[in-house]
C-alpha cells in the first residue's frame, strides 16, 4: 500500500539552516515519526506566511508533501510559540540547549512519544520556572532513561551493593556510581556527595512538578552540572556546542 503523498502532524522545530536565497532546512522533533527533517521553501522572504509558525522553539501542527529527497512544508499552525523564550536572551540559551541535546541523541524517524512530551514539558516549563539549572539536570536525566543510558545510581556498578551516604563515584564508562572501594577500578571519576547523589534519585524519580520546590545551593548545583555534563560528553564523544554560550551567559548575568 502506498504512502499518501501528504501528511501532517505536530512538531517542534528544533534547528534550521538556510538553503539558497529564500528556504530554509528545518530539523523538527516529532510525536509518533521522531527526528525529522523538510524544505521550507521561501521562508525567508518577508512575506512568507510559514516563518511566524515556523521559528525555532515553536510547537505547531505542520504539514507536509513527499519528496524525493526531503519532503516540503506546505502548511503550518502555532500550537504554542512560547514567547518567554524569545523574549530572553537567557531562556533561548537553555532551550536551545535542550533542543540541541534532543538532536544529538537522537537518529531520524524513530518514535520516542516520551521523549517529544519530555522536550514539550521542559519548554513549557523553562517559561514557568525560575529554577532553570534544576530543571536542566530533570531533563538530561530523563533524556538518559528515554534514550537508553539511565545512570545507575543506586547501587555500585560493579560490586553490586546498595550505596551508603558517604562519598561515592560517578563512572562515565560504567554508566553509573562506584562506592568508595570501587572506584580503584576505572581511571576516570567524579566524587558525588550524599547530597548530590540525593537530590539527582529524586530528580531521577520524579516529574519536575513533583521537584520544582526543591532549592539547592549554588555549590551543589555546579556539582551536579559537572557530573551530568561529562557524562554527556562521554556519550557523544564531543562538546555540545551550546553549552560555551549559556556559560558565557551565566557568568555575564550571574544566573543560577
Amino acid at each position: 500500500m502506498s504512502r499518501p503523498r501528504t501528511y501532517q502532524t505536530e512538531a517542534i522545530i528544533i534547528k534550521k539552516i538556510k538553503l539558497g536565497e529564500a528556504d530554509r532546512i528545518l530539523t523538527l522533533y516529532t510525536p509518533i515519526l521522531g527526528k525529522i527533517q523538510a524544505v521550507a521553501k521561501g521562508i525567508r522572504r518577508p512575506k512568507s506566511k510559514l516563518a511566524g509558525h515556523l521559528e525555532l522553539l515553536t510547537h505547531s501542527t505542520v504539514s507536509f508533501a513527499r519528496g524525493r529527497n526531503l519532503d516540503t512544508i506546505i502548511g503550518s499552525q502555532t500550537i504554542d510559540s512560547f514567547l518567554p523564550l524569545k523574549s530572553d536572551l537567557s531562556l533561548t540559551a537553555y532551550a536551545l540547549y535542550t533542543t540541541e541535546l534532543i538532536n544529538q541523541f537522537t537518529a531520524e524517524y524513530i518514535e520516542n512519544r516520551p521523549l517529544f512530551q519530555l522536550l514539550l514539558e521542559t519548554l513549557h516549563q523553562l517559561c514557568l520556572t525560575g529554577n532553570r539549572e534544576l530543571l536542566l539536570r530533570h531533563f538530561e536525566l530523563h533524556l538518559f532513561k528515554e534514550i537508553g543510558y539511565r545512570p545507575q545510581l543506586r547501587e555500585c556498578v560493579v560490586c553490586r551493593q546498595p550505596l551508603q551516604p558517604v562519598l561515592n563515584y560517578f563512572s562515565s564508562d560504567t554508566g553509573g556510581m562506584l562506592c568508595p572501594d570501587c572506584r580503584l577500578t576505572q581511571t576516570i571519576v567524579y566524587p558525588l556527595s550524599v547530597d548530590a547523589l540525593k537530590v539527582l534519585r529524586w530528580l531521577q524519580d520524579n516529574d519536575f512538578i513533583t521537584i520544582s520546590r526543591l532549592k539547592i545551593e549554588p555549590k551543589l548545583s555546579h556539582e551536579l552540572e559537572r557530573v551530568s555534563r561529562n557524562y554527556i560528553k562521554y556519550l557523544l564523544e564531543r562538546e555540545v556546542k551550546s553549552v560555551a554560550w549559556l556559560d558565557s551567559l551565566k557568568q555575564s548575568t550571574q544566573l543560577i
